[in-house]
Order: structure tokens, then C-alpha cells, then sequence
């Protein structure tokens, strides 16, 4: 296939079908976690699943949507009111996982899906514990 017309990572993964079946996947978690729900100060986490799955869908070659409707993602500034310590990140990462492996991925996507997907967790760290976590 000539390089125009190769497939963008959005197309590769499966387009809208398989971030919204990931962000839903994820989204289920995060409301068996009482830690991380908390987190979603609205009654129906509906909203912020659409924001994620427009965010990735963006991210990864797709549509625009999100910036057309939010601006710049600003992940940091965004999640700068939330207190997201090492504890929080692990247990994103654990409900992200989850839904990761629901996909059943080939192991190269997978591997490049979750190489984003840790780094962008752990880049979303803003508070540390005040003692080391293993002395």
C-alpha cells in the first residue's frame, strides 16, 4: 500500500467501534472503584466517557471532535483539580488494563495502545505521598 494511503492507528484499532467499546469497557470499572469514582463529580460518568473516547479517537488519528468542541486537551491543566497520587494512577492503570485486554488486540496494537496509555497515566501524576511509599 502506497504510504498515502496507509491505515492511521484510528483505523488500524477498529475507528469509533473500538474506542467506544474500550472507553465503555473502561468506564465500567472505574464505577466498581469507589477511589476513582469519586473522581466524577457527575451521577452519570455518560459525559466523561464521551470526552475520553472523543479525546483517544483524536489522539490516535480520528476525528477532531474533541478539539472542535473542547479546545486544546491540556490533559495536566484539566486534571489539576484532582488529586492523582501514585494510588489513583495504579488503580486507573488497573481499570485501563481491564478494558484493554476485553479487545483482544494484537499484540503489537496492544503493546502500542498501553505504551500510550501508562505514559499518559504516568504523566497525569500531580500529588506525591509525603513519605516514601517503600522506605
Amino acid at each position: 500500500m502506497p504510504p498515502s494511503q496507509e491505515l492511521t492507528p484510528y483505523e488500524r484499532f477498529g475507528g469509533h467501534e473500538f474506542f467506544a467499546s474500550l472507553v465503555h469497557e473502561f468506564y465500567v470499572e472505574v464505577g466498581k472503584d469507589a477511589h476513582l469514582r469519586a473522581m466524577y463529580p457527575d451521577q452519570d460518568l455518560g459525559p466523561a466517557e464521551e470526552r475520553l473516547r472523543l479525546f483517544l479517537e483524536q489522539y490516535w488519528g480520528g476525528p477532531t471532535t474533541y478539539s472542535d468542541e473542547r479546545g486544546h486537551p491540556r490533559l495536566r491543566m484539566r486534571h489539576a483539580p484532582y488529586v492523582i497520587d501514585p494510588q489513583a494512577r495504579d488503580r486507573w492503570l488497573a481499570c485501563m488494563r481491564t478494558a484493554v485486554d476485553r479487545q483482544a488486540l494484537p499484540d503489537a496494537q496492544e503493546r502500542e495502545l498501553w505504551n500510550y496509555l501508562y505514559q499518559a497515566a504516568m504523566a497525569m501524576v500531580n500529588t506525591m505521598p509525603s513519605e516514601p511509599l517503600n522506605p
